[in-house]
């Protein structure tokens, strides 16, 4: 089997979202009764949107196919997972990422109807509740994200919550 390699980062600080923490406004939770979500129905969709909704908008993507074959193969063995929200039947937005140990890190998101992505991360959050997980690794600090309650820590913080989180007994049954 042909190995793919890929670039890891490792950004100081580091932007993580605790469940518990997730911010949602009276707007939010007005809009959050027009979707419905669903967890892993498509998860190759998943990431075919968020590259195509990033290329749409002229931005850069570092969603290859490689990254899609590689992450569509570690969903099939329950380590990667997607959040789905839907439109009257339609995907509208969603994120996908790996769950490790209590740890959901989060790679992409995107949204083709205004709030979409939130409700998946207001989904995600309740679920890793759910899972008796630790906290989602949004990566790179955002202002979006921040607003929904995620905050930044040092990569030192970071690295130690991580494999305090790998040795959680968070259940794995996604």
């Amino acid at each position: 089997m042909k190995m793919t390699r890929f670039l890891w980062w490792s950004p100081n600080p580091r932007l993580i979202l605790f469940p518990d923490a997730i911010k949602i406004s009276k707007s939010l939770h007005k809009s959050m009764k027009h979707f419905e979500i669903r967890y892993d129905t498509d998860f190759e969709k998943v990431m075919r949107l968020c590259l195509e909704t990033r290329l749409h908008k002229g931005q850069k993507s570092w969603i290859s196919e490689a990254l899609i074959a590689s992450f569509c193969a570690l969903h099939v063995k329950g380590l990667a997972h997607s959040v789905e929200t839907f439109f009257e039947g339609k995907l509208v937005g969603g994120l996908y990422g790996l769950y490790l140990g209590g740890v959901f890190c989060g790679e992409s998101m995107f949204s083709i109807q205004r709030d979409a992505s939130k409700v998946a991360l207001v989904g995600l959050c309740e679920k890793i509740r759910l899972l008796g997980g630790e906290f989602i690794d949004c990566q790179l600090p955002t202002e979006h994200l921040k607003s929904l309650g995620a905050c930044e820590v040092s990569r030192e913080v970071f690295l130690k919550k991580l494999r305090e989180s790998l040795e959680h007994t968070a259940s794995q049954a996604w």
